[in-house]
């Protein structure tokens, strides 16, 4: 039996029960029960073990994240929690850290698609773009290639499956058939890597 971890953010909350359900007999996933990482300024510690064989995680929502002004019909003055910047050295961060203590594969699961009216309409608060996402994915996507780890395209799986049916009221997060649809591709991806 393979061990895996999926470690991200809420995103990976709603997914992770069909990943486990896919994978049954196969491998035993260490459940992190309503555990999330927040933004990439985690610390890995908590999850990690040295017997680890598949690391699957996804971060980004958190980082690209922009707290909303005092009016909510103006865009907010552009500072995400986490800038770009730092992502880039922040995954960099992650990934050797990942090698390093628990010599395992590792696959990034790309940031999924939101919608920023529903973020709006929903009054969650916080703003995040498209375009901030794809801006996210890329970064990521040069990380992971520099430190040899596997993307999970996880972005495109939901455009594919039409966003505007995949995602809640809130605009950032999924029904039971978009987290359905995640873990599926998050569970075919882990298979892959090992097979």
């Amino acid at each position: 039996m393979k061990k895996v971890i999926c470690i991200g953010d809420s995103i990976q909350m709603g997914y992770e029960p069909t990943v486990v359900s896919e994978l049954g007999g196969w491998a035993h996933v260490v459940e992190l029960r309503d555990l999330q990482c927040g933004n990439t300024r985690v610390h890995l510690d908590e999850w990690l073990q040295d017997d680890l064989d598949i690391v699957h995680m996804n971060a980004g929502l958190h980082d690209m994240a922009q707290d909303p002004g005092k009016d909510p019909e103006v865009p907010p003055d552009g500072e995400r929690r986490v800038p770009l910047d730092e992502y880039r050295t922040n995954l960099a961060t992650i990934f050797k850290t990942i090698a390093s203590r628990a010599n395992a594969v590792t696959i990034f699961g790309l940031t999924t698609p939101v919608n920023l009216q529903r973020q709006h309409s929903s009054g969650k608060g916080l703003h995040r773009t498209n375009e901030d996402v794809a801006a996210y994915n890329e970064v990521a996507c040069e990380v992971a290639a520099l430190h040899g780890v596997i993307i999970d395209d996880l972005h495109q799986v939901i455009v594919d499956h039409s966003p505007g049916q995949m995602l809640k009221e809130d605009g950032v997060h999924f029904t039971d058939e978009g987290s359905a649809v995640l873990g599926r591709t998050v569970a075919a991806a882990i298979h892959a890597a090992v097979a």
